[in-house]
């Protein structure tokens, strides 16, 4: 696939890791949706393949980006409970389109590349740190990019947006 086949959101995704310096490897495949897709593609055969959950809280005050590895249930009682706020729900999908420019089966840590208002939380589950190889869209769910822990967390940290760190 070359740069004319490939999506404006992983094109934009692609430059702006370049711009950073941060290494990564992509592999191209069809839509997935779900972690077993994934699976079912080989991918977890290459590194840990991350979980993504947008969520929000009761008033809809403040948005979360809940990265897991994929393995992992999400608990949003526990998640709760370590965030300190209110009840947790999904965010919708216009939610998610107007905070994070991404589309529902696209959640991505990277979505935070969109969020110039620095509005979304990122929650990072303690289990991922240190992690070699984590598999993330790149804001587009045809393609798997894969980078380390610490580069994703430089990404994150680079996009200003607030980060906390719990255990599932």
């Amino acid at each position: 696939m070359d740069a004319k086949e490939m999506s404006a959101a992983q094109s934009a995704v692609l430059t702006r890791l370049e711009e950073m310096g941060v290494p990564f490897e992509i592999d191209r495949h069809e839509a997935v949706y779900t972690i077993e897709a994934m699976v079912e593609l080989g991918l977890d055969k290459r590194g840990d393949i991350v979980k993504n959950l947008f969520l929000r809280d009761a008033k809809g005050k403040r948005h979360f980006l809940v990265v897991l590895p994929g393995d992992k249930q999400a608990d949003l009682k526990a998640i709760r409970a370590q965030l300190g706020c209110t009840a947790l729900s999904f965010g919708s999908e216009d939610r998610l389109d107007r905070c994070l420019k991404l589309s529902k089966g696209a959640v991505s840590p990277l979505g935070v590349l969109n969020d110039s208002d620095h509005a979304v939380e990122v929650v990072l589950d303690k289990d991922l740190i240190g992690k070699k190889s984590l598999g993330v869209h790149p804001n587009d769910n045809t393609a798997t990019l894969w980078l380390t822990y610490d580069d994703l967390k430089k990404v994150i940290d680079a996009c200003g947006n607030k980060v906390h760190f719990i255990k599932l």
